[in-house]
């Protein structure tokens, strides 16, 4: 089943660019997920053993930091390309 999440990060931290692009870096390092990126959020889309394994071990680096954080993200059922409608 192809799956798609979008999730965006919040570092409590006044100097929180670097945590979002080292988190971004871990992402696209993952295997079997397409990933895109805007300035408000990330998108990732593949199969859901995929997508959830990415989400997995790119977090990890950065729940383990110093730095308080906070990511929200929105799973969907269904592959999204970003900026193209989702037919439902």
């Amino acid at each position: 089943m192809t799956t798609s999440a979008e999730l965006s990060l919040y570092p409590l931290t006044p100097n929180y660019e670097q945590v979002i692009i080292d988190f971004i870096h871990q992402l696209r390092s993952q295997p079997g997920i397409r990933v895109a990126t805007n300035g408000l959020s990330t998108q990732l889309t593949g199969e859901y053993n995929a997508v959830m394994a990415a989400l997995t071990e790119a977090m990890r680096p950065t729940i383990c930091g110093e730095i308080t954080c906070s990511f929200v993200i929105k799973v969907l059922n269904v592959g999204v390309v970003p900026g193209a409608n989702v037919e439902v």
